[in-house]
Parts: C-alpha cells; sequence; structure tokens
C-alpha cells in the first residue's frame, strides 16, 4: 500500500469515532484531509466542526461542513488529527503543517483525541522529526539560543522558496529544533512552555492521544493509551 493508501485507511476508520450531533475537532495536514473527505460522506450526522487552522477550515467549508470558532462552542466530543511522530505511551510531535498552536487548544478541550497516522510515525523516542515552536517574532533568537543550549540545532522555518520567515495563521513564527532525543516527552513540553516568547510547543504529551490509528500493510492497527 501507498502512504496515501495508508492515510486514507486510517482516516476511514477514525469515522467511527465520529460522535453523532456533536461538534468534532479536525487537525491539519495530509491525513487529516483524506479524515475530512471522510467525514463529507456523513456531514449530516453531526453538528458541526471546529477546524485547527484556516486551510482545515476552508477545506470543510468546500464540503459544506459548518465551522464554528472555538468561542461559539461548550465542548468538543472528539479531536481528529494526525502526527509527526507518536510514541507507545501516545506522546506526539506536532506542527509540520504549521498548525500546532491551534491544534493543541482544540486538542486541549476535546473529550477525547484520536490520532491518525501511518505506521512509520510510530518511534520508540521522540526527536527524529525537528520539533516545532511557535514564537513571537521578537523572541526568535532569543529563543534559538535557549534551545541550543538544550543540545538542539534550532532552524527558522521560511516560507518555499524564499528567505523569508514562515508566519503561522496567529502571526508568530516557527523554530524546527533538530538533533533532539526527548526521554521525558512532558517534562521537556513544560521546560520549553517556561521559556519567555514561546507561543507552544508542537509536543503533544501533557495532554496526549488517547486512541492511535495507524496504517499498516497489515491493515488499521489500533493503540490505546
Amino acid at each position: 500500500m501507498t502512504q496515501d493508501e495508508l492515510k486514507q485507511a486510517v482516516a476511514r476508520a477514525a469515522i467511527d469515532y465520529v460522535v453523532d450531533g456533536e461538534i468534532i475537532g479536525v487537525g491539519t495536514g495530509s491525513t487529516a484531509n483524506f479524515f475530512i473527505d471522510e467525514l463529507a460522506r456523513i456531514k449530516d450526522r453531526i453538528k458541526g466542526t471546529v477546524a485547527s487552522s484556516e486551510a482545515t477550515a476552508a477545506r470543510l467549508r468546500g464540503h459544506g461542513i459548518p465551522v464554528f470558532d472555538l468561542n461559539e462552542v461548550t465542548s468538543i466530543a472528539v479531536y481528529i488529527d494526525g502526527a509527526d511522530e507518536i510514541t507507545s505511551g501516545g506522546a506526539m510531535i506536532k506542527g509540520g503543517g504549521a498548525a500546532l498552536t491551534r491544534e493543541k487548544i482544540v486538542a486541549s478541550v476535546s473529550k477525547k483525541f484520536v490520532c491518525i497516522a501511518d505506521g512509520s510515525k510510530l518511534v520508540d523516542v521522540l526527536g527524529k522529526f525537528p520539533l516545532p515552536i511557535e514564537v513571537l517574532p521578537m523572541a526568535r533568537n532569543a529563543v534559538m539560543r535557549r534551545m541550543a543550549a538544550l543540545g538542539g540545532q534550532p532552524k527558522l522555518r521560511t516560507k518555499a522558496g524564499s528567505d523569508d520567515a514562515f508566519i503561522t495563521d496567529n502571526g508568530g513564527e516557527l523554530v524546527d529544533v533538530a538533533g533532539l532525543q526527548i526521554t521525558d516527552p512532558a517534562g521537556f513540553e513544560m521546560q520549553i512552555n517556561q521559556i519567555v516568547g514561546v507561543v507552544a510547543v508542537g509536543l503533544f504529551a501533557q495532554r496526549g492521544a488517547d486512541v492511535c490509528l495507524l496504517g499498516t500493510s497489515e491493515g488499521v492497527k489500533k493503540l490505546e493509551f
């Protein structure tokens, strides 16, 4: 199976976690896009969605699926999103799609977090995928120095084909930190959160996944945490 076929398989499996008549949180990225396309088939069964990015909101609306601002809803039944890396304990690195802050906010208020990913995303130790950190622009270099002192190799994320900083939906910039081996994801997440100027870090460990659906050549494998 191709990687896209694996993503489509887990997106289809995630439909089983959609709660009828409720608000569904929807993530950002290629795997989440497959889920949106599957969700469109049953859109009449749900009240609507909360999107984790402008791109996701546009794709949802393109399918005729209602999108609510988070401030308009009181609860989210389930949040469904991909991951760049996930451990057998449910801790994740997310943010390759640049939506980590909004993803983190939506996940934090959702009753259940279902991660959908292809099997290659399951790792023993987080860190091979560079850790994204959203920062206030004026704090960029200060945060990069702190991450270097912690043993990382920070690099400013730039726009494709440009040296200009990539700007998030929130007006922040992104620092991607390579060279890490994150053996204590929750503790490291707390440590980075304390750095002044950090908006959010792409470690989802304090609020990790409840369920992970992994697409493998043998079918969809379910991990529960």
